[in-house]
């Protein structure tokens, strides 16, 4: 079994800054992918930002500036730091990743993690 654990949401005010973590544990081979979206109330869930294995990176145009992603591959997790943060970042944020497994003959496939909130409120 693999299991995303994610953390660091909470209550922030307009212009605050959180850091959200997402650690991979279990038995695999590798993650080749790992990466944040969020849903907000009434909307789709839609994609924050990515980060390959090989360290490329990719942010939706409006976060850029103000999110940052990063991975430490040793300890297989991902962070989102988030600055400057809006009342529309209001969202639950979702950590995912690509991960291949030694017992699944098909390939990687994609798991999620249980979504941490973020409220951003004056």
């Amino acid at each position: 079994q693999v299991q995303l654990v994610e953390s660091g949401g909470g209550l922030v005010q307009p212009g605050g800054s959180l850091r959200l973590s997402c650690a991979a544990s279990g038995s695999f081979v590798s993650i080749n992918f790992m990466g944040w979206y969020r849903q907000a109330p009434g909307k789709q869930r839609e994609l924050v930002a990515d980060i390959f294995s090989g360290g490329s990176t990719n942010s939706v145009n409006s976060e850029k500036g103000r999110f940052t992603i990063s991975r430490d591959s040793a300890k297989n997790t991902v962070y989102l730091q988030m600055n400057s943060l809006k009342a529309e970042d209001t969202a639950v944020y979702f950590c995912s990743a690509l991960i291949t497994l030694a017992t699944e003959p098909r390939g990687p496939f994609y798991t999620w993690g249980q979504g941490t909130q973020v409220t951003v409120f004056s």
